[in-house]
């Protein structure tokens, strides 16, 4: 948020009733599969291969290599992984337990293995007695794989042979992402032709990355997991899932995996349990500065026709006061502040109120290294503090909970924390309060639990850049929908260009209007590109919207193509507000807000249930959410398609007589 100077760095560190969403999974029933006789726990004899039966096929196991191959119900044969990147010796013996559990070992390596079928995925799991690494899966091998899928930021869906990706501006070859920090979801797929594809799912993240080669020209995958018995990551698993090749299946597999744990989130029962959740549907969110986030400026946007709104303030100085927030909340906006826990600086010098924290929390509560060195934080500024050390304190001196109590004591029903959703998390070596990164996961869900349930009626939660594992603790989310290309922080970091933190009541680097080069939107906002991956994973569960300093107009170029995006993914446009801004902008704000509201307000609470490409250039693609509840077309490209022209969507709600229709061009 406006004083988290060094946002972009934390983005870059950062059932058996399966939901098999309609024409995005492949519904294959195992009628044909191979059946075995060995006894349970009895070695098998012969052979180096296990094989398993999955939905849509049977997986083989290679035990001397680790390769993965799929024979499919249509009778193709497919490669789901290459031979492991890392030597792994000899193979112990295989013992089988049924007809859908085998183990076996690596000695030399010190892994045990376990195979398994569960809920239809062939399940992968080592468990190491020592420190090591592995690099496995190797994927997209297959000579028919035609398409990688990434969840970078919402999600894209990346030609294997598009030489932009593979030695361009936007190359992802030689490039390493933590499965952890660096992506929204943790998975990746594959688009292999005839109607197949595969999904990979690493619920194991914590300690996995995965690495990108362009050989000959071909985009190819490579996990490695560091098996680390101080980091807590002496485990990994990968489930792989056959599918129909379609761009968002990897995603709508993830749902099911959610699902069938009780891990998937729902709006539905989180506005049960907080009806002031229900004012999210149909918002757009916008940040306030100077008379914007006064109540003459919240009374402005009501006059506009805005019935919706989630509007947020940083903690500065100048928070919003008991007469804004009391106008947000009888023009039924939701209205909460901008908050962090993660950093600590001397609080006679601090530069934010956000980083002065009473008594020794600094320096006592810093992340340190294995060295004792304290790990420096936001943009070079004291330390980030470690959530062990406020769990551990928090019964007897509640820190948190009384920040969170001053912070909404103007009413507020809202509340934006910062980082804590975000994939960067820490191993903290600090006497007295040692966490793995797994442990700063757990301690951070905790605490965004407790603030959900705060007061009465508890706050309306959201934090920046949700990974998916923080979907039930979270009712909303700034940034998962923006997919970062690196070359953005480097054109942050030029104040002239972007803008800086003045003047005070509307700082440039909010409100200055930037051109992205065009390698940059090429990577970030191209639709040829861009698939609704996180949408599919957890519409229904979290709104989500971009970045908080991505406003709709800081990038004036790309406007036509986020509102589109925004009205195919149904999901809100983020804006920053001040008294010149609602001036010049409120008009076509409110326009595009009327468009949406009713959309989300049907869907918002619903599951994507479908995604396809309507052209094959991409330019014409279609939504629906809720097996027909909504049914969104947009017409990204120039020509005009079944009747609806380019740059416009066309809505649809279950009974309507005829569709909806949005030019955004048109409203500038």
């Amino acid at each position: 948020m406006p004083n988290k100077s060094s946002s972009p760095g934390h983005a870059r560190r950062r059932s058996e009733t399966r939901f098999l969403a309609l024409s995005l999974v492949l519904a294959v029933t195992a009628a044909g599969a191979t059946t075995y006789a060995f006894t349970a726990g009895a070695e098998q004899p012969h052979g180096r291969d296990v094989e398993l039966a999955v939905d849509g096929g049977t997986a083989v196991v290679d035990t001397a290599t680790l390769a993965v191959r799929a024979r499919t119900g249509a009778g193709h044969d497919v490669t789901l992984s290459d031979a492991a990147g890392t030597d792994l010796g000899k193979p112990g013996p295989v013992t089988r337990t049924g007809t859908a559990l085998a183990r076996w070992s690596y000695p030399e390596r010190g892994i045990d293995v376990t195979a398994r079928t569960d809920h239809g995925r062939l399940s992968l799991s080592m468990k190491a007695h020592r420190d090591t690494a592995v690099s496995w899966p190797v994927t997209g091998t297959d000579a028919t794989a035609t398409a990688l899928q990434l969840p970078r930021g919402e999600g894209l869906d990346i030609p294997v042979k598009d030489a932009f990706w593979t030695k361009g501006k936007g190359q992802l070859a030689g490039s390493t992402v933590d499965m952890s920090e660096g992506l929204t979801l943790p998975l990746w797929g594959y688009s292999l032709g005839n109607r197949t594809g595969v999904s990979y799912l690493t619920p194991t993240d914590i300690g996995t990355s995965l690495a990108f080669t362009a050989d000959k020209g071909r985009l190819r995958t490579t996990a490695e997991h560091a098996f680390d018995r101080g980091e807590g990551t002496r485990d990994y698993t990968v489930a792989f899932a056959l599918t129909d090749g379609n761009a968002v299946a990897p995603a709508a597999d993830y749902r099911s995996y959610l699902a069938e744990r009780g891990r998937l989130g729902s709006l539905k029962r989180k506005i049960a349990e907080n009806p002031a959740t229900e004012k999210l549907l149909g918002a757009f969110h916008a940040y306030t500065w100077g008379t914007a986030r006064e109540a003459a400026g919240v009374e402005q946007l009501r006059r506009l026709g805005v019935d919706r709104m989630w509007l947020g303030y940083d903690a500065g100085p100048d928070p919003m006061d008991k007469a804004a927030v009391s106008a947000a909340k009888k023009a039924g906006y939701l209205v909460g502040p901008y908050d962090s826990f993660a950093n600590g600086q001397d609080p006679k010098s601090a530069d934010s109120p956000t980083s002065a924290w009473p008594g020794t929390v600094y320096p006592d509560f810093c992340v340190r290294d294995a060295k004792g060195k304290p790990e420096t934080g936001f943009g070079g500024r004291g330390c980030y503090l470690s959530s062990q050390a406020f769990e551990q304190a928090e019964p007897r001196k509640h820190y948190l909970a009384k920040r969170t109590r001053s912070m909404v004591a103007n009413g507020a029903d809202s509340y934006f924390l910062d980082v804590d959703a975000t994939g960067e998390l820490f191993r903290d070596h600090g006497k007295g309060h040692r966490m793995t990164k797994a442990g700063d996961r757990t301690n951070r869900l905790a605490r965004m639990k407790r603030i959900e349930e705060h007061g009465k009626n508890g706050l309306v939660l959201g934090s920046e850049s949700a990974g998916a594992w923080a979907n039930q603790a979270l009712a909303f989310d700034h940034g998962a929908g923006t997919p970062v290309a690196d070359g953005l922080w480097a054109l942050q970091k030029d104040r002239e260009k972007w803008g800086g933190y003045y003047p005070e009541n509307a700082p440039g680097i909010f409100f200055k209007p930037v051109d992205l080069p065009a390698d940059l939107a090429k990577a970030m906002y191209d639709p040829r590109y861009r698939v609704p991956l996180y949408e599919t994973a957890l519409h229904g569960s979290v709104v989500n919207a971009e970045r908080w300093e991505l406003s709709y107009e800081k990038l004036p170029r790309q406007k036509k193509d986020r509102a589109l995006l925004a009205m195919l993914y149904n999901t809100p446009l983020n804006y920053v507000l001040d008294g010149a801004s609602l001036k010049k902008h409120g008009t076509e704000l409110a326009a595009l807000q009327k468009y949406f509201a009713p959309l989300h307000k049907a869907a918002g609470t619903e599951p994507l249930t479908s995604y396809r490409r309507l052209t094959g250039d991409n330019a014409v693609q279609r939504t629906v959410f809720g097996g027909g509840t909504l049914t969104v077309t947009a017409n990204f490209g120039t020509k005009a398609y079944d009747g609806l022209p380019g740059g416009c969507v066309d809505a649809r709600l279950k009974g309507d007589d005829a569709p909806r229709r949005l030019c955004p061009a048109e409203l500038g």
